[in-house]
């Protein structure tokens, strides 16, 4: 088990209502696996309570072989004084240059590596945002709605190019998307609500890659299944 929670129980900080009480999940394999939910569910919560950017909560986030946790979220920003090219660059270990210029050409930013980052799309600031922490030592990488505003073609090539590029390495995420999450990842966390128990669901999806061929049937199924735990 490379990852689990534990009996987690939290509430924000002068909220009476709870947003988790008593949840248990896991991720057991390396991969690309997905959390699902309906909005307000807390997602989020859940996420940044692994990645140890919110603190105060009750229960134990267990860590086993994961080398670092990394939160991406799709509203950062970066300095506005470089070129994206640049910083990303700055970033970037001498042994991950070649890495860094195959995911840009991949995620189609060859073309505004020049620009400043308030100069570009809502898509292209996220797809830069990603780049720059595949490029990092990570064990574990929650991506939470890092491809909002990126269209679909695109967003399922960048994708395939992850779980092709990083077979060895976690991912968890945070998708919308039912069809999205039910295509690519080996398994789903379906957060249901702190009213319903169990409070998190877990289903199988089809872990789609590059050169497989999806069983349409057995996708329509898995979506299925996602909106029936949801």
């Amino acid at each position: 088990m490379l990852l689990e929670c534990k009996d987690i129980s939290y509430q924000y900080p002068g909220m009476e209502a709870m947003v988790f009480e008593g949840l248990n999940c896991s991720l057991a394999t390396p991969g690309f696996h997905g959390l699902f939910g309906q909005s307000g569910v807390g997602k989020s919560t859940l996420a940044k309570l692994i990645a140890g950017e919110i603190h105060g909560s009750a229960g134990d986030v267990v860590v086993k072989d994961i080398s670092g946790i990394l939160y991406s979220y799709n509203l950062e920003r970066l300095p506005g004084w470089s070129g994206v090219g640049e910083h990303i660059a700055k970033v970037t270990s001498a042994e991950r240059k070649s890495m860094m210029q195959n995911l840009l050409q991949s995620f189609g930013l060859s073309a505004v590596l020049d620009s400043r980052f308030s100069q570009l799309s809502l898509g292209q600031k996220n797809r830069v945002n990603l780049t720059r922490y595949l490029l990092q030592d990570f064990g574990l990488l929650i991506m939470d709605e890092s491809l909002a505003n990126v269209d679909e073609a695109t967003r399922e090539q960048i994708i395939l190019t992850v779980k092709k590029t990083f077979p060895e390495k976690c991912f968890l995420y945070i998708s919308h998307s039912v069809m999205e999450v039910s295509k690519f990842c080996k398994s789903i966390l379906v957060l249901r609500g702190v009213d319903k128990k169990p409070q998190v669901a877990t289903v199988t999806g089809q872990d789609y890659a590059e050169g497989q061929q999806l069983d349409r049937k057995k996708l329509e199924q898995t979506m299925l299944e996602i909106v029936n735990a949801s």
